[in-house]
């Protein structure tokens, strides 16, 4: 089973949590530390019910209504937990 997740608000969870200044000064990185913070509270709340598994950060798939495509795939990593 796989699960796709895609966050759409990241420099604004950014801008919440830290100075308006930083934020706007670096709106393409927001993403990454969103995702990570993410996908690390993911496993901690799946580990902590007994789930065993993995969970990977991917790169360009598009998921709209059942069409799913994707240009230039990539693994970006994977965690196991």
């Amino acid at each position: 089973m796989a699960i796709h997740l895609k966050i759409t608000n990241s420099s604004e969870v950014v801008r919440n949590n830290t100075s308006k200044w930083f934020a706007n000064l670096t709106p393409f990185f927001n993403r990454k530390p969103v995702e990570d913070e993410v996908i690390d509270r993911i496993i901690k709340q799946l580990s902590s019910e007994g789930i065993e598994g993995e969970i990977s950060a991917v790169k360009d798939i598009k998921v709209e209504k059942k069409n799913v495509t994707w240009n230039n795939f990539q693994v970006q990593y994977t965690k196991t937990f």
